[in-house]
């Protein structure tokens, strides 16, 4: 008669089902970390560009300043009088103008 194992099992076949379960959370950890160095990457440049954003957004409002203390000053007697002096060639009276005459 032949007696039958029915409760062993082949020693290399659990070996081979659990390095298939481990090659296969290998390949997944592996995936994971590179998506992971993508998006740390993609991060950096994102703030990167926050960064000069905010920068460029600064530089703009100082400049809207500056137009903005120019239009007041366009708006002023002291404006007009300037252009008229340096455009013109107006003068105040009792004004005395000195001119470099040429050797």
């Amino acid at each position: 008669m032949k007696t039958i194992n029915k409760g062993k099992k082949k020693a290399g076949t659990d070996y081979v089902g659990m390095f298939c379960v481990i090659l296969v959370a290998a390949i997944l950890l592996g995936w994971l970390m590179m998506q992971s160095h993508d998006m740390e990457i993609r991060l950096q440049s994102y703030e990167a560009r926050a960064a000069a954003l905010t920068e460029s957004i600064e530089e703009e409002k100082a400049r809207t300043e500056q137009i903005d203390e120019m239009r007041a000053y366009m708006k002023t007697d002291a404006y007009a009088e300037d252009v008229a002096r340096d455009r013109l060639g107006l003068v105040k009276e009792n004004e005395i103008i000195f001119v470099e005459a040429e050797n």
